[in-house]
Protein backbone atom coordinates (compact mmCIF):
# COMPACT_ATOMS: atom_id res chain seq x y z
CA UNK A 1 0.00 0.00 0.00
CA UNK A 2 2.65 2.53 0.85
CA UNK A 3 4.63 1.46 -2.81
CA UNK A 4 1.45 2.45 -4.30
CA UNK A 5 1.20 6.00 -2.08
CA UNK A 6 4.66 7.09 -2.91
CA UNK A 7 4.16 6.00 -6.33
CA UNK A 8 1.62 8.39 -7.27
CA UNK A 9 3.33 11.00 -4.97
CA UNK A 10 5.91 10.87 -7.61
CA UNK A 11 3.99 11.20 -10.72
CA UNK A 12 2.10 13.72 -8.81
CA UNK A 13 5.31 15.81 -8.94
CA UNK A 14 6.34 14.80 -12.48
CA UNK A 15 2.70 16.56 -13.55
CA UNK A 16 3.45 19.53 -11.46
CA UNK A 17 7.10 19.97 -13.13
CA UNK A 18 5.91 19.65 -16.75
CA UNK A 19 3.27 22.49 -15.53
CA UNK A 20 6.31 24.65 -14.65
CA UNK A 21 8.14 23.63 -17.95
CA UNK A 22 4.82 24.11 -19.96
CA UNK A 23 6.14 26.74 -21.73
CA UNK A 24 9.51 25.29 -23.19
CA UNK A 25 7.60 22.23 -24.44
CA UNK A 26 5.53 21.96 -27.86
CA UNK A 27 1.61 21.78 -27.20
CA UNK A 28 1.46 18.32 -28.86
CA UNK A 29 4.12 17.15 -26.72
CA UNK A 30 3.08 18.37 -23.85
CA UNK A 31 -1.00 17.31 -24.07
CA UNK A 32 0.34 13.99 -24.84
CA UNK A 33 2.57 13.49 -21.51
CA UNK A 34 0.03 15.27 -19.57
CA UNK A 35 -2.45 12.37 -21.37
CA UNK A 36 -0.02 9.85 -20.29
CA UNK A 37 0.84 11.08 -16.66
CA UNK A 38 -2.87 11.59 -15.67
CA UNK A 39 -3.99 8.02 -16.72
CA UNK A 40 -1.53 6.78 -15.16
CA UNK A 41 -2.58 8.31 -11.98
CA UNK A 42 -6.14 6.93 -12.51
CA UNK A 43 -4.55 3.75 -12.85
CA UNK A 44 -2.34 3.74 -9.60
CA UNK A 45 -5.87 4.47 -7.28
CA UNK A 46 -7.19 1.62 -5.80
CA UNK A 47 -9.72 -0.50 -7.76
CA UNK A 48 -12.02 0.52 -4.94
CA UNK A 49 -11.44 4.25 -5.47
CA UNK A 50 -11.94 4.05 -9.19
CA UNK A 51 -15.14 2.27 -8.74
CA UNK A 52 -16.33 4.40 -5.73
CA UNK A 53 -15.50 7.53 -8.23
CA UNK A 54 -17.22 6.02 -11.30
CA UNK A 55 -20.21 5.42 -9.50
CA UNK A 56 -20.36 8.61 -8.12
CA UNK A 57 -20.85 10.11 -11.94
CA UNK A 58 -23.08 7.36 -13.10
CA UNK A 59 -25.94 7.81 -9.79
CA UNK A 60 -28.33 10.10 -11.13
CA UNK A 61 -31.80 10.90 -10.09
CA UNK A 62 -34.60 9.61 -12.30
CA UNK A 63 -36.09 12.79 -14.34
CA UNK A 64 -39.46 11.16 -12.26
CA UNK A 65 -38.86 10.42 -8.85
CA UNK A 66 -41.58 8.99 -6.56
CA UNK A 67 -43.50 11.48 -4.29
CA UNK A 68 -45.74 8.89 -2.09
CA UNK A 69 -44.57 5.07 -1.43
CA UNK A 70 -47.08 2.87 0.35
CA UNK A 71 -44.94 -0.21 1.80
CA UNK A 72 -46.38 -3.41 3.68
CA UNK A 73 -47.18 -5.94 4.75
CA UNK A 74 -44.52 -7.79 7.18
CA UNK A 75 -43.25 -5.60 10.33
CA UNK A 76 -41.43 -6.59 13.59
CA UNK A 77 -38.81 -6.02 15.75
CA UNK A 78 -35.54 -7.52 15.24
CA UNK A 79 -33.73 -8.77 18.17
CA UNK A 80 -29.57 -8.90 16.61
CA UNK A 81 -27.17 -9.96 18.73
CA UNK A 82 -24.61 -13.15 17.85
CA UNK A 83 -25.70 -16.44 17.20
CA UNK A 84 -23.03 -18.27 18.60
CA UNK A 85 -23.44 -15.89 22.12
CA UNK A 86 -27.31 -17.02 22.20
CA UNK A 87 -26.95 -20.98 21.33
CA UNK A 88 -24.05 -20.97 24.24
CA UNK A 89 -26.41 -19.36 26.46
CA UNK A 90 -28.79 -21.42 26.13
CA UNK A 91 -26.67 -24.29 26.70
CA UNK A 92 -26.44 -25.73 22.89
CA UNK A 93 -23.40 -27.49 22.19
CA UNK A 94 -21.40 -27.31 18.64
CA UNK A 95 -22.40 -30.40 16.12
CA UNK A 96 -23.23 -31.30 12.98
CA UNK A 97 -25.61 -29.02 10.97
CA UNK A 98 -28.92 -29.68 9.23
CA UNK A 99 -31.17 -28.36 7.22
CA UNK A 100 -34.85 -28.11 8.62
CA UNK A 101 -37.78 -26.72 6.70
CA UNK A 102 -39.67 -25.56 9.93
CA UNK A 103 -38.23 -25.23 13.43
CA UNK A 104 -39.29 -27.01 16.69
CA UNK A 105 -36.87 -27.21 19.24
CA UNK A 106 -33.56 -25.84 20.68
CA UNK A 107 -31.73 -29.03 19.24
CA UNK A 108 -32.97 -28.21 15.22
CA UNK A 109 -32.41 -24.42 15.98
CA UNK A 110 -28.85 -25.70 16.29
CA UNK A 111 -28.65 -27.73 13.55
CA UNK A 112 -30.30 -25.53 11.14
CA UNK A 113 -27.83 -22.50 12.29
CA UNK A 114 -24.38 -24.61 11.76
CA UNK A 115 -25.76 -25.75 8.45
CA UNK A 116 -26.02 -22.14 7.19
CA UNK A 117 -23.29 -20.98 9.07
CA UNK A 118 -21.09 -23.58 7.49
CA UNK A 119 -21.83 -22.45 4.41
CA UNK A 120 -22.13 -18.75 4.79
CA UNK A 121 -26.15 -18.24 3.75
CA UNK A 122 -28.68 -16.33 4.78
CA UNK A 123 -31.96 -17.85 5.79
CA UNK A 124 -35.07 -17.31 7.82
CA UNK A 125 -37.59 -20.31 9.22
CA UNK A 126 -40.53 -20.32 11.33
CA UNK A 127 -40.45 -21.96 14.69
CA UNK A 128 -43.68 -23.55 15.72
CA UNK A 129 -43.65 -24.36 19.17
CA UNK A 130 -44.73 -20.79 20.39
CA UNK A 131 -43.79 -21.69 24.10
CA UNK A 132 -40.32 -22.54 23.60
CA UNK A 133 -39.52 -20.03 20.96
CA UNK A 134 -40.94 -17.40 23.98
CA UNK A 135 -38.43 -18.62 26.03
CA UNK A 136 -35.72 -18.64 23.35
CA UNK A 137 -36.57 -15.42 22.60
CA UNK A 138 -36.31 -13.91 26.23
CA UNK A 139 -32.98 -15.35 26.60
CA UNK A 140 -32.29 -13.35 23.21
CA UNK A 141 -33.61 -10.02 24.92
CA UNK A 142 -31.82 -10.10 27.61
CA UNK A 143 -28.66 -10.79 26.54
CA UNK A 144 -26.62 -8.33 27.29
CA UNK A 145 -24.89 -8.36 23.70
CA UNK A 146 -28.37 -7.93 22.38
CA UNK A 147 -29.83 -5.00 20.28
CA UNK A 148 -33.27 -4.38 18.75
CA UNK A 149 -33.56 -2.83 15.61
CA UNK A 150 -36.66 -2.09 13.13
CA UNK A 151 -37.64 -5.47 11.39
CA UNK A 152 -39.42 -7.01 8.63
CA UNK A 153 -38.68 -6.38 4.98
CA UNK A 154 -41.70 -4.25 4.61
CA UNK A 155 -40.52 -2.17 7.77
CA UNK A 156 -37.13 -2.36 7.08
CA UNK A 157 -37.51 -0.34 3.20
CA UNK A 158 -40.07 2.04 4.49
CA UNK A 159 -37.02 3.17 6.77
CA UNK A 160 -34.99 3.24 4.21
CA UNK A 161 -36.96 5.40 1.86
CA UNK A 162 -38.50 7.45 4.94
CA UNK A 163 -34.72 8.66 5.14
CA UNK A 164 -35.26 10.81 1.71
CA UNK A 165 -37.17 14.06 3.34
CA UNK A 166 -39.08 14.61 -0.10
CA UNK A 167 -40.78 11.16 -0.18
CA UNK A 168 -43.76 10.39 1.73
CA UNK A 169 -44.04 6.68 3.51
CA UNK A 170 -46.97 4.66 4.30
CA UNK A 171 -45.95 1.88 6.14
CA UNK A 172 -49.09 -1.26 7.02
CA UNK A 173 -47.78 -4.26 9.31
CA UNK A 174 -48.46 -5.11 12.86
CA UNK A 175 -46.93 -2.27 14.25
CA UNK A 176 -46.50 -2.82 18.48
CA UNK A 177 -45.42 -0.03 20.19
CA UNK A 178 -41.66 -0.35 20.23
CA UNK A 179 -41.51 -0.94 16.91
CA UNK A 180 -43.84 2.64 16.36
CA UNK A 181 -40.97 4.10 18.36
CA UNK A 182 -38.31 2.71 16.19
CA UNK A 183 -39.54 4.12 13.10
CA UNK A 184 -38.77 7.44 11.49
CA UNK A 185 -41.11 9.96 12.00
CA UNK A 186 -41.81 10.01 8.19
CA UNK A 187 -42.78 7.02 8.38
CA UNK A 188 -47.35 7.08 8.50
CA UNK A 189 -48.65 3.97 9.84
CA UNK A 190 -52.63 3.83 9.88
CA UNK A 191 -54.49 3.06 13.03
CA UNK A 192 -56.21 -0.02 11.82
CA UNK A 193 -51.85 -1.31 11.76
CA UNK A 194 -51.79 -0.86 15.11
CA UNK A 195 -51.62 -3.78 17.76
CA UNK A 196 -50.62 -4.10 21.74
CA UNK A 197 -47.80 -6.27 21.07
CA UNK A 198 -44.64 -6.62 18.68
CA UNK A 199 -43.71 -9.30 16.81
CA UNK A 200 -40.14 -10.63 17.90
CA UNK A 201 -37.73 -12.22 14.98
CA UNK A 202 -34.57 -13.26 16.37
CA UNK A 203 -31.27 -12.62 14.65
CA UNK A 204 -28.43 -14.63 15.07
CA UNK A 205 -25.58 -13.04 13.15
CA UNK A 206 -21.83 -14.52 12.70
CA UNK A 207 -18.72 -13.33 10.69
CA UNK A 208 -16.64 -14.02 8.55
CA UNK A 209 -14.10 -16.86 10.23
CA UNK A 210 -16.09 -16.99 12.91
CA UNK A 211 -15.75 -20.34 14.35
CA UNK A 212 -18.40 -22.31 16.52
CA UNK A 213 -16.59 -26.55 17.03
CA UNK A 214 -15.56 -27.44 13.61
CA UNK A 215 -17.73 -24.99 11.63
CA UNK A 216 -16.16 -22.17 10.42
CA UNK A 217 -18.32 -19.72 8.59
CA UNK A 218 -16.67 -18.55 4.84
CA UNK A 219 -18.54 -15.14 4.86
CA UNK A 220 -20.40 -12.27 7.57
CA UNK A 221 -24.03 -13.46 7.12
CA UNK A 222 -27.46 -14.52 9.61
CA UNK A 223 -29.96 -16.56 10.56
CA UNK A 224 -33.37 -15.46 10.81
CA UNK A 225 -36.32 -17.09 13.11
CA UNK A 226 -39.58 -16.26 14.55
CA UNK A 227 -43.29 -17.71 16.06
CA UNK A 228 -44.87 -14.75 14.15
CA UNK A 229 -48.56 -14.85 14.17
CA UNK A 230 -49.81 -11.71 12.98
CA UNK A 231 -47.00 -11.53 9.71
CA UNK A 232 -47.60 -15.07 9.49
CA UNK A 233 -51.13 -14.59 8.12
CA UNK A 234 -50.59 -11.79 6.48
CA UNK A 235 -53.10 -10.28 8.54
CA UNK A 236 -52.70 -6.58 7.51
CA UNK A 237 -52.77 -7.01 3.31
CA UNK A 238 -56.40 -6.03 3.43
CA UNK A 239 -56.18 -2.72 5.59
CA UNK A 240 -53.10 -2.02 3.47
CA UNK A 241 -55.13 -2.11 -0.12
CA UNK A 242 -57.73 -0.83 1.69
CA UNK A 243 -55.27 2.29 2.88
CA UNK A 244 -54.51 2.99 -0.92
CA UNK A 245 -57.38 4.78 -2.08
CA UNK A 246 -56.88 7.65 1.07
CA UNK A 247 -52.96 7.89 0.73
CA UNK A 248 -52.40 7.80 -3.53
CA UNK A 249 -49.19 5.98 -3.57
CA UNK A 250 -47.16 6.38 -6.84
CA UNK A 251 -45.32 3.21 -5.95
CA UNK A 252 -46.50 0.42 -3.92
CA UNK A 253 -44.11 -2.48 -2.23
CA UNK A 254 -44.78 -5.67 -1.18
CA UNK A 255 -43.18 -7.76 1.11
CA UNK A 256 -44.07 -10.90 3.64
CA UNK A 257 -45.31 -13.62 1.26
CA UNK A 258 -42.78 -16.00 2.31
CA UNK A 259 -44.12 -15.50 6.15
CA UNK A 260 -47.09 -17.89 4.94
CA UNK A 261 -45.00 -21.04 5.03
CA UNK A 262 -45.48 -21.97 9.09
CA UNK A 263 -49.18 -22.10 8.04
CA UNK A 264 -50.79 -25.15 6.60
CA UNK A 265 -50.78 -26.21 3.26
CA UNK A 266 -54.71 -25.41 3.64
CA UNK A 267 -54.04 -22.35 4.79
CA UNK A 268 -51.42 -20.97 2.90
CA UNK A 269 -53.37 -21.82 -0.37
CA UNK A 270 -56.34 -20.58 1.17
CA UNK A 271 -54.64 -16.85 2.00
CA UNK A 272 -52.42 -16.86 -0.98
CA UNK A 273 -55.74 -16.73 -3.05
CA UNK A 274 -57.16 -13.84 -1.35
CA UNK A 275 -54.30 -12.04 -1.41
CA UNK A 276 -54.00 -12.74 -5.17
CA UNK A 277 -57.53 -10.79 -4.75
CA UNK A 278 -56.27 -8.23 -2.95
CA UNK A 279 -53.15 -7.30 -4.97
CA UNK A 280 -55.35 -7.37 -8.53
CA UNK A 281 -57.41 -4.60 -6.68
CA UNK A 282 -54.74 -1.89 -6.86
CA UNK A 283 -55.16 0.10 -9.73
CA UNK A 284 -53.19 -1.12 -12.92
CA UNK A 285 -51.44 2.36 -13.30
CA UNK A 286 -49.27 2.02 -9.88
CA UNK A 287 -46.02 -0.13 -10.01
CA UNK A 288 -45.74 -2.91 -7.64
CA UNK A 289 -42.40 -4.21 -6.60
CA UNK A 290 -42.45 -7.52 -4.70
CA UNK A 291 -39.76 -8.14 -2.38
CA UNK A 292 -39.40 -12.05 -2.05
CA UNK A 293 -37.10 -13.57 0.66
CA UNK A 294 -35.82 -17.16 1.99
CA UNK A 295 -38.43 -20.36 1.36
CA UNK A 296 -38.50 -23.90 1.52
CA UNK A 297 -41.66 -25.16 0.01
CA UNK A 298 -41.16 -25.58 -3.70
CA UNK A 299 -44.84 -26.41 -4.50
CA UNK A 300 -45.90 -22.69 -2.60
CA UNK A 301 -42.98 -20.96 -4.13
CA UNK A 302 -44.07 -22.53 -7.67
CA UNK A 303 -47.60 -20.54 -6.91
CA UNK A 304 -46.35 -17.25 -6.05
CA UNK A 305 -44.28 -17.06 -9.21
CA UNK A 306 -47.47 -18.21 -11.38
CA UNK A 307 -49.96 -16.50 -9.35
CA UNK A 308 -48.28 -13.40 -7.95
CA UNK A 309 -45.44 -12.60 -10.66
CA UNK A 310 -48.14 -11.89 -13.25
CA UNK A 311 -49.34 -8.78 -11.00
CA UNK A 312 -46.31 -7.54 -9.79
CA UNK A 313 -43.98 -4.84 -11.91
CA UNK A 314 -40.90 -5.77 -10.48
CA UNK A 315 -39.08 -8.13 -8.16
CA UNK A 316 -35.83 -8.35 -5.63
CA UNK A 317 -34.46 -11.46 -4.98
CA UNK A 318 -30.66 -12.86 -3.50
CA UNK A 319 -29.07 -15.85 -5.03
CA UNK A 320 -30.64 -18.33 -2.63
CA UNK A 321 -33.84 -17.54 -3.62
CA UNK A 322 -33.29 -16.91 -7.41
CA UNK A 323 -32.04 -20.88 -7.39
CA UNK A 324 -34.59 -21.95 -5.38
CA UNK A 325 -37.29 -20.47 -7.49
CA UNK A 326 -35.53 -21.96 -10.50
CA UNK A 327 -35.91 -25.79 -8.84
CA UNK A 328 -39.29 -25.23 -7.86
CA UNK A 329 -40.17 -24.48 -11.28
CA UNK A 330 -37.38 -26.93 -13.50
CA UNK A 331 -36.46 -23.47 -14.52
CA UNK A 332 -32.48 -23.07 -16.37
CA UNK A 333 -29.63 -24.77 -13.97
CA UNK A 334 -32.77 -26.34 -12.12
CA UNK A 335 -30.25 -29.46 -11.22
CA UNK A 336 -27.41 -26.82 -9.38
CA UNK A 337 -27.81 -27.98 -5.66
CA UNK A 338 -26.71 -25.06 -4.48
CA UNK A 339 -23.75 -22.31 -5.20
CA UNK A 340 -20.22 -22.93 -4.82
CA UNK A 341 -18.77 -19.43 -3.73
CA UNK A 342 -19.62 -16.36 -5.44
CA UNK A 343 -22.50 -17.28 -7.83
CA UNK A 344 -21.43 -17.74 -11.87
CA UNK A 345 -23.00 -14.28 -13.93
CA UNK A 346 -23.95 -16.45 -16.53
CA UNK A 347 -26.02 -19.23 -14.23
CA UNK A 348 -27.35 -15.86 -13.05
CA UNK A 349 -28.45 -14.07 -16.54
CA UNK A 350 -29.96 -17.37 -17.64
CA UNK A 351 -31.96 -17.53 -14.81
CA UNK A 352 -33.07 -14.12 -14.75
CA UNK A 353 -33.66 -14.15 -18.38
CA UNK A 354 -35.97 -17.02 -18.20
CA UNK A 355 -38.07 -15.47 -15.65
CA UNK A 356 -38.62 -12.18 -17.92
CA UNK A 357 -38.96 -14.81 -21.04
CA UNK A 358 -41.72 -17.34 -19.18
CA UNK A 359 -43.02 -15.44 -16.42
CA UNK A 360 -42.79 -11.81 -17.47
CA UNK A 361 -45.13 -8.88 -19.67
CA UNK A 362 -44.80 -9.81 -23.55
CA UNK A 363 -47.42 -8.89 -26.38
CA UNK A 364 -49.04 -12.24 -26.02
CA UNK A 365 -49.25 -12.64 -22.20
CA UNK A 366 -51.28 -10.39 -19.24
CA UNK A 367 -48.14 -9.90 -16.67
CA UNK A 368 -47.05 -6.70 -15.97
CA UNK A 369 -43.63 -8.08 -14.46
CA UNK A 370 -41.05 -5.76 -16.44
CA UNK A 371 -37.67 -5.67 -14.06
CA UNK A 372 -36.22 -7.82 -11.53
CA UNK A 373 -33.28 -6.42 -9.15
CA UNK A 374 -30.94 -9.43 -8.43
CA UNK A 375 -28.40 -8.88 -5.12
CA UNK A 376 -25.77 -11.39 -4.24
CA UNK A 377 -22.87 -10.07 -2.09
CA UNK A 378 -20.00 -9.72 -4.50
CA UNK A 379 -22.32 -8.19 -7.31
CA UNK A 380 -25.76 -6.82 -8.19
CA UNK A 381 -27.73 -7.24 -11.31
CA UNK A 382 -31.02 -4.71 -12.76
CA UNK A 383 -32.91 -7.11 -15.77
CA UNK A 384 -35.42 -4.91 -17.35
CA UNK A 385 -37.89 -5.55 -20.19
CA UNK A 386 -37.13 -3.15 -22.99
CA UNK A 387 -39.58 -0.04 -22.99
CA UNK A 388 -40.62 -0.18 -19.27
CA UNK A 389 -37.75 1.24 -16.89
CA UNK A 390 -35.49 4.07 -17.09
CA UNK A 391 -32.63 5.15 -14.87
CA UNK A 392 -31.31 1.74 -14.21
CA UNK A 393 -27.33 2.13 -14.50
CA UNK A 394 -27.52 4.89 -11.86
CA UNK A 395 -29.87 2.11 -9.88
CA UNK A 396 -28.08 -0.71 -9.81
CA UNK A 397 -25.14 1.18 -8.73
CA UNK A 398 -27.09 3.20 -6.23
CA UNK A 399 -28.03 -0.23 -4.78
CA UNK A 400 -24.55 -1.53 -4.95
CA UNK A 401 -22.75 1.21 -2.78
CA UNK A 402 -26.19 1.35 -0.13
CA UNK A 403 -24.76 -2.63 0.33
CA UNK A 404 -21.24 -0.84 0.98
CA UNK A 405 -22.18 1.88 2.69
CA UNK A 406 -25.04 0.16 5.19
CA UNK A 407 -22.71 -3.10 6.07
CA UNK A 408 -19.55 -1.10 7.34
CA UNK A 409 -22.31 1.78 8.72
CA UNK A 410 -20.50 4.44 7.04
CA UNK A 411 -22.10 7.63 5.64
CA UNK A 412 -20.27 7.20 2.75
CA UNK A 413 -18.17 4.23 1.13
CA UNK A 414 -14.68 4.33 2.80
CA UNK A 415 -12.52 2.51 0.37
CA UNK A 416 -9.86 1.03 3.13
CA UNK A 417 -12.88 -0.83 4.71
CA UNK A 418 -13.78 -2.51 1.34
CA UNK A 419 -13.19 -4.89 -1.47
CA UNK A 420 -13.62 -5.35 -4.59
CA UNK A 421 -14.73 -9.23 -4.63
CA UNK A 422 -16.90 -9.63 -8.24
CA UNK A 423 -15.40 -11.65 -11.12
CA UNK A 424 -12.89 -9.41 -13.32
CA UNK A 425 -14.10 -11.56 -16.00
CA UNK A 426 -17.27 -13.24 -16.71
CA UNK A 427 -19.32 -14.65 -19.02
CA UNK A 428 -23.16 -13.70 -19.87
CA UNK A 429 -24.56 -17.04 -20.48
CA UNK A 430 -24.59 -20.80 -20.57
CA UNK A 431 -27.44 -21.49 -22.39
CA UNK A 432 -26.86 -19.07 -25.73
CA UNK A 433 -23.95 -17.74 -27.43
CA UNK A 434 -22.28 -15.73 -24.36
CA UNK A 435 -20.30 -12.33 -24.64
CA UNK A 436 -17.40 -11.91 -22.61
CA UNK A 437 -16.71 -9.32 -20.21
CA UNK A 438 -14.06 -8.16 -18.84
CA UNK A 439 -14.96 -5.39 -15.20
CA UNK A 440 -13.71 -1.97 -15.51
CA UNK A 441 -13.56 0.04 -12.95
CA UNK A 442 -13.54 2.89 -14.19
CA UNK A 443 -17.08 2.22 -16.06
CA UNK A 444 -18.08 -0.52 -13.02
CA UNK A 445 -21.67 -0.89 -14.82
CA UNK A 446 -21.84 -3.21 -17.46
CA UNK A 447 -24.66 -3.67 -20.08
CA UNK A 448 -25.72 -5.96 -22.07
CA UNK A 449 -28.54 -6.98 -24.03
CA UNK A 450 -30.66 -9.95 -25.09
CA UNK A 451 -34.04 -10.57 -26.90
CA UNK A 452 -35.70 -7.36 -25.70
CA UNK A 453 -34.04 -7.53 -22.03
CA UNK A 454 -31.33 -5.43 -21.01
CA UNK A 455 -29.06 -6.28 -18.36
CA UNK A 456 -26.99 -3.94 -15.47
CA UNK A 457 -24.36 -5.73 -13.78
CA UNK A 458 -22.38 -3.98 -11.32
CA UNK A 459 -19.62 -5.37 -8.48
CA UNK A 460 -19.91 -4.63 -5.41
CA UNK A 461 -17.35 -3.24 -2.79
CA UNK A 462 -17.50 -5.29 0.30
CA UNK A 463 -17.43 -4.81 3.72
CA UNK A 464 -14.38 -6.60 5.01
CA UNK A 465 -15.52 -5.99 8.80
CA UNK A 466 -19.27 -6.03 8.37
CA UNK A 467 -21.13 -4.40 11.39
CA UNK A 468 -24.39 -5.26 10.31
CA UNK A 469 -25.66 -7.65 7.86
CA UNK A 470 -29.55 -7.33 8.18
CA UNK A 471 -32.02 -5.55 6.02
CA UNK A 472 -29.02 -5.38 3.27
CA UNK A 473 -31.26 -6.65 0.97
CA UNK A 474 -34.15 -4.67 1.96
CA UNK A 475 -31.69 -1.14 1.31
CA UNK A 476 -30.56 -2.55 -1.78
CA UNK A 477 -33.73 -2.69 -2.94
CA UNK A 478 -35.24 0.68 -1.35
CA UNK A 479 -32.25 2.37 -3.25
CA UNK A 480 -32.60 0.79 -6.59
CA UNK A 481 -36.18 2.02 -6.26
CA UNK A 482 -35.55 5.62 -5.49
CA UNK A 483 -33.11 5.70 -8.40
CA UNK A 484 -35.85 4.12 -10.61
CA UNK A 485 -37.94 5.58 -13.15
CA UNK A 486 -40.76 3.91 -15.27
CA UNK A 487 -42.23 4.66 -17.80
CA UNK A 488 -46.21 5.11 -18.60
CA UNK A 489 -47.69 3.04 -20.90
Amino acid sequence: MWQRSVFVGLLALALGYLCVLGPELPPAALRQLSASLLGTLRRARSLEARTVAAWQAAIVRPARGWARVAVGVNACVDVVLSGVKLLEALGLEPGEGKNHAVLSSGQELREAFAHFMERGAAAERFFSDAEAFQAIARTASEHPAAQLYVGGNAALIGQKLATNPDLKILLCGPVGPKLHELLDDNVVVPPESMQERDEFHLILEYQAGEQWGRVRAPAANRFIFSHDVSNGALNMLEVFVSSLDEFQPDLVVLSGLHMMEGQSKEMRQRRLMEAVASISDIPTDIPIHLELASMTDQDFMSNIMHQVFPLVNSIGLNEQELLFLTQSASGPHASLASWSGIPDVGVVSDILFWILKEHGKTAERASDLTRIHFHTLAYHILATVDGHWGNQAAAVAAGARAAGTQACATDTIDTSKVFLKAPLEFVTSHTEAPSKISLNPDEPVVHWHREGISFHFTPVLVCKDPVRTVGLGDAISAEGLLYSEVYPQ
